[in-house]
């Protein structure tokens, strides 16, 4: 087995929570349950055939994400940003994926570097079969993965609690074609830097796909 194949984690069975936080964390990022909207715990658990129990420990664990609220009164409401918030998040995730990607190309293992590699190779097939919601996880777990490979689990901890915030702007930022394919050409060149180690071009890419991010969801406000 080679090295880069090692380094997968085994595939473990999922708990009822964790499905339940995926496919409420999907609805969320797909818009089914828009921003300002209150979780109705009986209507959503029926769709989803669970109790309210495994429910409401998903949606705690969405609101410790920032894409839930809950307030008194009111209950779980789906947290609405602004273009402000979307602006500072941003600003803040550029500059730790810069220093992750730099970290990554100064100190990643060859094999580390080739398995994100492959999730790129992966998140392609699913563009070009326009599986949207798929294809945006892979592309949010590749953004994950050149931060791990900077080896600074403090790092990874800032920056999983900032990209999770704002995945609902970011699936938003893929709606259409023209959209999309520029985002899939900056991760195109964010890959080539990084097989390259070249951090100036990686941090390059990076800061411009940032601010196109922006750009590309500024209609939504």
């Amino acid at each position: 087995m080679s090295e880069a194949v090692a380094e997968y984690p085994r595939i473990t069975r999922r708990t009822l929570h964790e499905e339940v936080l995926e496919r409420l964390r999907d609805m969320i990022i797909e818009g089914r349950l828009e921003p300002g909207q209150r979780i109705n715990e009986g209507q959503v658990g029926a769709q989803l055939g669970v109790s309210r129990t495994p429910l409401r420990e998903a949606i705690k664990t969405l609101a410790s994400e920032g894409l839930v609220e809950i307030l008194p009164a009111k209950g779980a409401i789906v947290r609405k940003f602004t273009a402000k918030d979307l602006a500072q998040i941003l600003q803040v995730l550029k500059t730790l994926e810069q220093l992750g990607g730099r970290m990554a190309c100064e100190l990643a293992s060859d094999a580390t570097i080739q398995a994100i590699n492959v999730l790129h190779e992966r998140m392609l097939a699913l563009y070009k079969s326009n599986n949207r919601l798929e294809y945006f996880k892979l592309n949010q777990a590749i953004h994950s993965a050149i931060v791990a490979a900077s080896g600074n689990p403090v790092l990874m901890e800032m920056h999983e609690t900032l990209q999770a915030r704002i995945k609902r702007l970011r699936f938003i930022g893929n709606e259409g074609p023209q959209k999309w394919a520029g985002a899939v050409a900056e991760h195109e060149e964010m890959m080539a830097a990084l097989l390259k180690r070249d951090a100036d071009a990686l941090l390059d890419v990076i800061g411009r796909h940032m601010e196109s991010t922006r750009l590309r969801v500024a209609d939504v406000f």
